[in-house]
């Protein structure tokens, strides 16, 4: 019997959905997990942060808590929290009404909400985003309602950092009112961010260009373990007097991964274009999803609008960041020891969760394959993977793969 759905092709698995299953199903004893970007205690081990603990053990004893819908645009508490904290408390376009988040479905939903929005009412068709970029990007904007899809240099391999003149011919390239996605902070997958001074001459093109800024900021506080220092990008373009968007996720920073909370931040130029966009997001959100979940927004709602539990909350992320940096010294010192042909100075140059440690594909699926170490091809790697018990094995497996498959001689097989 014939079937309807009998055209539907078999689509691409998604590498690093794939590589953890892999992982999972894999016996080997001493074997490495360096793919999902998700935090990772010394122990290997997921960690739910205490302050989350806390505030669900409080909230579970609430009975004043329903299961009832929030509104289309999500818990007001939450957004107002969240564009507080990405934009600074006193900053002069919140008191002036300039400002407002809706909450999405993490930072995901927060670009996708956001892209539609640009698409459908800002009319804007052109995006840029960086080679490389996380790979949802595309995906996301392309999905809604973007056509003309485009990239801006960013990583430059060889010298293993920014490839800033060609970032910036690129934009300078660009049309008007193209849609730019930049990294607020931590940037996903080369762990390399701009220098303020080179912020400054990206602002200073986009303004020239009038292309339009769309963040993502998926690790403030997480990245430095400063939430004023990882804002620091938009809050710069924001005083420059761009109008912007921002998408703000939770999953890394309050370890709320599987609770999907993310905020879309908006800054306009004038109050009176506030209500008129909410009331066309209210109708892009309830075509989607309806509403987003309760739970996880208001554990961050009651964390930063409580002293005690905002203070635990930011030790907490400095922690964080602190065995991040450890680990990435730990790495760089290890291969150094080792002798391992190279300058791998970037690994601590670099900042958040990921790595491009300049591996080359053949390296990194030799590391799948003879040490059941698992990375992205790209050589991508979350340090988080990495803790005192298997540094030491994974700066001896690249060691090997370095001297054995030499970048010049690379040969590209699949797995």
């Amino acid at each position: 019997m014939s079937s309807r759905f009998e055209n539907v092709e078999q689509g691409p698995p998604i590498e690093v959905f794939q590589l953890n299953k892999l992982f999972i199903d894999d016996t080997f004893k001493s074997k490495v997990n360096l793919t999902i970007g998700a935090y990772r205690d010394e122990n290997g081990k997921p960690w739910v942060l205490p302050v989350v603990r806390k505030t669900e053990k409080q909230m579970a004893g609430d009975e004043s808590l329903l299961h009832e819908y929030l509104p289309v645009l999500g818990l007001e508490q939450f957004s107002a929290a969240s564009v507080s904290m990405l934009l600074g408390e006193d900053n002069p376009v919140i008191a002036e009404g300039r400002a407002f988040g809706v909450q999405t479905l993490s930072g995901t939903g927060g670009l996708r909400v956001g892209a539609e929005f640009l698409n459908k009412h800002l009319k804007y068709t052109t995006f840029y985003y960086s080679n490389p970029t996380w790979e949802n990007h595309h995906l996301v904007f392309m999905n809604s309602g973007f056509t003309k899809p485009r990239t801006y240099r960013y990583w430059d391999a060889k010298a293993r950092a920014i490839d800033f003149d060609g970032l910036i011919e690129d934009l300078k390239g660009a049309p008007e009112n193209s849609v730019i996605l930049l990294h607020a902070c931590a940037h996903n997958p080369t762990g390399i961010d701009p220098t303020q001074e080179q912020w400054e001459k990206i602002a200073d093109v986009m303004e020239e260009r009038k292309l339009f800024p769309f963040f993502d900021s998926a690790y403030q506080g997480f990245a430095s373990g400063d939430l004023d220092r990882d804002a620091w990008a938009v809050r710069y373009f924001v005083k420059r007097g761009f109008e912007l968007v921002c998408a703000q996720s939770y999953a890394k920073n309050f370890g709320l991964y599987n609770e999907r909370v993310g905020n879309l931040a908006v800054v306009m130029s004038d109050a009176k274009y506030v209500a008129p966009s909410k009331s066309q997001l209210t109708w892009i959100v309830r075509g989607m999803y309806s509403n987003p979940p309760a739970h996880g927004a208001r554990v961050v709602a009651t964390v930063l609008s409580n002293k005690q539990l905002f203070d635990e909350w930011r030790h907490h992320i400095k922690e964080m960041s602190s065995r991040v940096i450890q680990m990435r010294e730990a790495l760089r010192g290890e291969l150094i020891k080792l002798g391992t042909p190279g300058n791998w100075d970037h690994i601590v140059k670099q900042i958040g969760l990921f790595s491009y440690t300049g591996l080359t594909q053949r390296q990194s699926e030799y590391l799948i394959q003879e040490y059941h170490i698992y990375l992205l091809r790209t050589g991508r790697i979350n340090i988080c993977g990495l803790n005192p018990g298997n540094v030491e094995y994974v700066a001896r497996a690249i060691y090997d793969a370095v001297n054995k498959f030499p970048p010049d001689h690379n040969a590209r097989p699949k797995l």
